[in-house]
């Protein structure tokens, strides 16, 4: 279970390294080219900057032993993160994102539950 787990934390880690460094180091102009022109760029970079906090917390405190407790925390971070944008997806009509934001949001639930009740670190 734990390596399934490590694999989950991987993956998430690299999905919101990717989509927090986009946010938070393209133009607007890039920006509002991928469906954020609707958000202000202050709300945008704040959006990229949890999504780096996320993808460092789901691997750095398991990886090194301090403060492990924090991997399933930013799980469940991850996991709102993902809530809000198929609101946003939802309320804009983009039904096939929806889907991509419930296997993102599956996975983190998953990697929650499992660093909280299956194999704590």
């Amino acid at each position: 279970m734990s390596i399934a787990l490590w694999i989950g934390q991987i993956l998430l880690a690299i999905v919101f390294l990717m989509a927090g460094g986009m946010k938070t180091t393209q133009s607007r102009e890039k920006i509002d080219e991928s469906g954020f022109a609707d958000f202000s760029l202050g709300t945008v970079r704040l959006i990229g900057v949890l999504e780096l906090l996320g993808a460092i917390g789901i691997v750095l405190p398991a990886l090194t032993g301090i403060l492990p407790w924090l991997t399933p925390l930013a799980a469940i971070g991850l996991a709102l993160t993902m809530i809000g944008a198929a609101i946003t997806h939802l309320r804009r009509s983009e039904y096939p994102n929806i889907i991509v934001n419930a296997v993102i949001f599956a996975l983190a639930a998953f990697v929650a539950y499992g660093r909280f009740v299956l194999a704590p670190i």
